[in-house]
C-alpha cells in the first residue's frame, strides 16, 4: 500500500506552497543541467513564487538523488524551506509542473506513488544472500541484510562413486541450511513491512531451496528472475528490468482487483462519478479511489499561479472543478459547511485525490498501456472517477 503519511499533514496545513515536478539529475553536460535548473527557478518567479522558495527549489535540484537517469522529482516548498523532496527512478509521467498558490498540485506525486510499492529483492547464492527492502520511489534500499552462510561445502564435480554421492548430500545439506537462514530474514520483512512482491534472483538451485523454505505468506509474493546476479561480472540491468515489469503488472492487477470488487455485491461497495465519489469521501467511506490518467492530464495545464482565493489564473468553470476545504470533509461540490472554509476551486482530480489522502484512502491511477513509445495515444475521453468503499451505504461500520 502506498504511504502518504509524509504528505497528509502538509495537505492539511497552511500555504502558500511552491511546487515543482521536474526531471531528476541527468547525464547532460554540467552547463546544460545548470541552464535547466535556472530555467525552473526563473519560471517559478514568473508564476509568483517568492524568491526564497525559488532558491530553495534550485538548491534542492543541485543535490544528487542517487536515482538512475532518467528519473523524476517532486518538490514541495513553503516559506523558503523544502517540505517534501520525492524522487522516482523512472521518467516523468506527463509534462513538467510548476506553480505557486494556496494549494499545491499533488497529482504528479500521486501518479508515481500509485505504483511505488515496497518490495523485497533477494539475490541468493549457495553460500548466502543479499536481502534488500526497496521502494520504487527511493534510490537507496530502506533495509539491507547480508546473510553469510557456511561455505565449507564441496563443489558437485568430484570423483565418482560412493564418496561423490556423499559429498553431494553434504553440500546440499549446507546449502539448505544457508537458505533456511535467508528464508528467516525474508519472512521477517514480509511480516513487518508487508511488501507487494518478493523478487528472487541468483543461483537456480539456491532459489529452489529458498522458495521451499519460505512461509506461505512470503511464497505467495514471489516473482523469480532468471538472472544469476551474484556471479562475477553479472549484469544488473536484467534484474532492474524484471523488477520494473513486475511492479507494473502488480499495479495493474491491484486496479483490476478493485474493479472486480466494485462489480460485486450489486455495486453496493462502489461509488461512480464525481457526485457519488465526493459524497463517499465526505462520509469517510472511500477505501480506494481510482482515477484515470487521462483525467489527470486533462485536468491540469502546464503551470499554475495561485491568487489570494486559491483559484489561480486558470480557474475553470464549476463543471471542471471542486471546492477544496481547509477542514473535514475537505471537498465539496455544493455549499460549504460551517466548520470549514474554502481554499478555492481546483481541478476535479486534484480535489478528489487530496480528499482521499486526507481521509486515509488509497489512490490508484489507471495508466494507459502502450506497446511502445511510438504507439499513438488513444483519443478516448477520460473515464469517470470511481471508488471502492469501506462499507455500503446501508451498513453500519464496526
Amino acid at each position: 500500500m502506498s504511504d502518504y503519511s509524509d504528505v497528509t499533514e502538509l495537505l492539511a496545513g497552511e500555504g502558500p506552497w511552491t511546487f515543482a515536478y521536474v526531471d531528476g539529475p541527468g547525464a547532460e553536460p554540467q552547463v546544460v543541467e545548470e541552464a535547466r535548473r535556472d530555467s525552473v527557478r526563473d519560471r517559478l518567479l514568473e508564476l509568483g513564487a517568492p524568491e526564497d522558495d525559488a532558491r530553495a527549489v534550485l538548491r534542492a535540484m543541485e543535490q544528487p538523488t542517487g536515482a538512475p537517469s532518467p528519473s523524476a522529482r517532486y518538490l514541495l516548498v513553503r516559506g523558503g524551506e523544502v517540505a517534501l523532496d520525492a524522487s522516482f527512478a523512472e521518467p516523468r509521467r506527463g509534462p513538467e509542473r510548476l506553480g505557486h498558490g494556496r494549494l499545491p498540485e499533488i497529482l504528479p506525486l500521486v501518479r508515481h506513488r500509485s505504483s511505488a510499492e515496497q518490495y523485497v529483492v533477494v539475490e541468493t547464492g549457495r553460500e548466502g544472500a543479499s536481502v534488500r527492502l526497496e521502494c520504487a520511489e527511493r534510490a537507496v534500499a530502506e533495509q539491507t541484510v547480508e546473510v553469510e552462510g557456511r561455505d565449507d561445502s564441496l563443489p558437485k564435480v568430484q570423483a565418482g562413486g560412493w564418496s561423490h554421492a556423499r559429498y553431494q548430500r553434504h553440500s546440499e545439506e549446507i546449502w539448505k541450511q544457508n537458505q533456511g537462514e535467508v528464508a528467516e530474514v525474508v519472512d521477517r520483512l514480509v511480516r513487518e513491512e508487508r511488501p507487494a512482491l518478493v523478487v528472487l534472483a541468483g543461483d537456480v538451485r539456491a532459489r529452489q531451496l529458498l522458495r521451499d523454505q519460505l512461509a506461505p505468506a512470503s511464497r505467495g509474493l514471489v516473482i523469480e528472475v532468471e538472472a544469476h546476479t551474484r556471479a562475477a561480472g553479472a549484469d544488473e540491468q536484467a534484474l532492474d528490468e524484471a523488477i520494473s515489469r513486475a511492479l507494473t503488472e502488480h499495479a495493474h492487477s491491484e486496479v483490476q482487483r478493485a474493479l472486480d470488487r466494485l462489480a460485486s455485491d450489486g455495486g453496493g461497495l462502489g461509488a461512480r462519478g464525481v457526485d457519488e465519489v465526493v459524497e463517499a469521501l465526505q462520509q469517510g467511506r472511500v477505501d480506494t479511489l481510482l482515477l484515470d490518467s487521462k483525467a489527470l492530464e486533462a485536468g491540469n495545464g502546464e503551470a499554475r499561479r495561485g491568487g489570494d482565493d486559491g483559484r489561480g489564473e486558470d480557474a475553470r468553470s464549476r463543471a471542471d472543478t471542486l471546492e477544496a476545504l481547509d477542514a473535514p470533509p475537505w471537498v465539496t461540490h455544493g455549499g460549504i459547511p460551517a466548520e470549514a472554509s474554502s481554499l478555492g476551486l481546483i481541478p476535479v482530480a486534484e480535489a478528489l485525490a487530496r480528499a482521499a489522502i486526507l481521509t486515509g484512502a488509497r489512490v490508484r491511477v489507471l495508466e494507459e498501456e502502450h506497446a511502445s513509445e511510438d504507439e499513438p495515444r488513444s483519443n478516448r475521453p477520460p473515464r469517470e472517477p470511481v471508488a471502492l468503499l469501506r462499507w455500503s451505504e446501508d451498513a453500519v461500520p464496526a
